[in-house]
């Protein structure tokens, strides 16, 4: 009569002690305080309320303890014994399902902030893990996170660099609860596809691989979700699975999975076919979101020439660790143009070592720039194999004339030195490290050649016009216009409007206007020139290479759309790789097409109408 009064009572209070146990705190396990709390209070009460009942037999309290009436007659056939009776074990079944699904729910709700705290977070994680092994509700878990997914985190407000990290997370997460990875596959999918309409993806991902948090300093402080510390770890388990025995490594691993198979859960998608059960492959995972690796290796060899190319020294120690890393999961052989890229560095340091010996040796010689000497020890060179670098971004630039004939120098004792190659010099690229000396003080800065070729200009003039100090510099006034930015923001040049209103003069400033509330500095100093715009690179960029090897089949697309009228993105793509066979033979895919198009689209050539390309009329 009174069951569901006392039920009711103690699952409430339960409840209760759950939510206030568990709360938000997850870098603390709380499955074990329920349960010794369970077995301290609730059965405690459970049992003497039996007993009473005479549900719990015990020899030694049979004559003593008070009966109630209605009670059955006790058994005799274990005396002695005090044994939990039938009834108070399907009370504590009861009361720990309870506390397991409600502990559950709790830590599914919250599933986006445990995953982001990850790795500090994992005794919640294994809380939920053994949560989820004793109610089976893992479904519960892949619709609430997904939704979270959705509404928190796959927006147009949140960076790809933070997507990632959270995706790197989940992985390392869910792999705990789900080693398979059949949830974790679930799961991903949402996240993958997102990330697939991404035009940063690539970039991002090969950024977080080399340089780990990426430039990411919210939720990828984290240093458990550093790409390159998992490819550090997956190195070290290949070194240590190196052991002398019988077997050979295929062997041995093929044992190590037969032995520990289980069959898949009953949720896995029978279409994605069975699953390891050794270990979740993340580095696998993300580039299974790019489709293809050499995608990633592409945009890899191209971020490590910008980096190499903007090097002042010839340290590579970092550069040539991370190429050894990605060597053992991409090969050997797609990475070979990396490996002379890096290759060329060390080579450099040699031969600019041995141009400096030689020179000095046979003849010591100093060109002047105003009063101050400039000796061939100031210069180094860093000198690449052409063929095996990507495409290198050009601009003409006239370096003053005791500048330019040191490079002529260096160049000719490196072809006496390496006959029969000879140097091509990108002027435009480099670093030039620079002293300017004012009344009162000395500043100093690392800039790009164009930078240090405007400045020295107003060595013998104070004053220029824009077009004619463009025509000294060589290069066109739009872009002298954006270069020379940099040193009036560092009040060392002022602009004010000439005598022609599209012909802007530029002033060297006596003293240097103070700018230290701007960013500048006092005394001597050093500023670092990274890139005075974001666009402008010293390697062109993929987007740049696939619209020069896409010219090729522009005419061809033209001709196609003159001769049909309109075509869809598979008809053009179809009719390319049916058609263009000869050298060079169509392999784009479908996105870079796509993207190709796009920008036909831009440039007003094409136009998209109701998934149809025209001419634009």
């Amino acid at each position: 009569m009174t069951e569901d009064a006392y039920a009711s009572a103690i699952f409430l209070l339960l409840k209760a002690k759950v939510h206030n146990l568990a709360g938000d705190d997850f870098r603390s396990s709380v499955l074990k305080s329920i349960k010794g709390w369970i077995q301290a209070v609730p059965l405690q009460f459970l049992h003497a309320l039996l007993a009473y009942l005479g549900d719990s037999v015990s020899y030694e309290s049979t004559s003593s303890s008070l009966k109630s009436p209605l009670a059955s007659r006790p058994s005799s056939c274990c005396p002695g014994i005090d044994t939990p009776s039938e009834g108070l074990v399907r009370w504590k079944l009861r009361l720990e399902y309870f506390a397991y699904e409600t502990l559950q729910d709790l830590r599914i709700a919250k599933l986006f902030e445990i995953i982001v705290d990850y790795p500090d977070s994992s005794p919640a994680i294994e809380d939920l893990r053994l949560c989820l092994e004793y109610t089976g509700q893992h479904s519960k878990l892949v619709e609430s996170f997904i939704s979270a997914l959705r509404y928190r985190l796959l927006t147009a407000g949140a960076s790809t660099n933070d997507i990632l990290h959270q995706y790197v997370s989940t992985i390392k997460a869910l792999r705990m609860i789900d080693p398979a990875g059949v949830f974790l596959e679930a799961v991903g999918e949402p996240i993958r596809d997102y990330l697939r309409g991404r035009k940063d993806t690539i970039k991002c991902i090969v950024t977080m691989l080399t340089d780990g948090t990426g430039g990411n300093s919210s939720i990828s402080g984290n240093p458990g979700d550093s790409l390159l510390e998992e490819l550090n770890r997956d190195e070290e388990i290949q070194e240590d699975v190196g052991l002398d025995d019988d077997f050979n490594t295929d062997d041995r691993q093929a044992w190590i999975n037969a032995t520990r198979w289980q069959p898949d859960p009953v949720e896995a998608d029978p279409l994605k076919g069975n699953r390891n059960q050794g270990k979740v492959d993340i580095l696998g995972m993300i580039v299974g979101i790019i489709g293809s690796k050499d995608q990633l290796v592409n945009e890899y060899r191209i971020m490590l020439a910008e980096k190499l190319l903007n090097k002042s020294d010839y340290d590579i120690d970092a550069e040539i660790r991370t190429l050894e890393l990605l060597k053992i999961h991409f090969g050997e052989s797609t990475l070979q143009k990396c490996e002379i890229m890096l290759n060329d560095l060390i080579d450099s340091k040699r031969t600019n070592g041995n141009v400096k010996a030689t020179i000095n040796q046979s003849s010591p010689k100093s060109v002047a720039v105003g009063e101050t000497p400039l000796s061939m020890d100031i210069l180094d060179a860093t000198i690449i194999s052409s063929n095996f670098w990507p495409p290198i971004q050009d601009e003409s630039i006239n370096l003053p004339e005791p500048v330019d004939q040191l490079l002529s120098d260096y160049a000719k004792r490196f072809h006496e030195i390496k006959t029969p190659r000879k140097l091509q010099w990108k002027k435009n690229l480099g670093t030039v490290k620079l002293e300017l000396q004012f009344e009162d003080k000395e500043v100093q800065f690392s800039v790009a050649p164009v930078h240090a070729a405007i400045i020295m200009q107003f060595q013998n003039e104070t004053s220029w016009t824009s077009k004619n100090l463009a025509a000294a510099i060589g290069v066109p006034v739009d872009v002298l216009h954006r270069r020379i930015s940099f040193w009036i923001s560092k009040g060392i040049v002022a602009e004010s409007v000439g005598a022609d209103s599209s012909d802007h003069m530029y002033t060297l400033v006596e003293g240097m206007i103070d700018t230290s509330k701007n960013g500048g500095h006092n005394g001597s100093s050093q500023e670092l020139l990274v890139g005075d715009e974001e666009e402008e690179r010293s390697v062109a960029s993929v987007e740049d290479q696939l619209r020069k090897e896409m010219t090729v089949y522009e005419k061809f697309i033209l001709g196609m759309l003159t001769n049909f009228g309109s075509m869809a993105l598979d008809r053009i793509h179809n009719t390319l790789k049916m058609f263009c066979i000869a050298d060079p033979p169509y392999d784009k895919s479908l996105q870079q097409l796509q993207s190709f198009l796009s920008g036909l689209v831009s440039e007003e050539k094409l136009e998209y109408r109701d998934g149809m390309y025209f001419l634009k009329k």
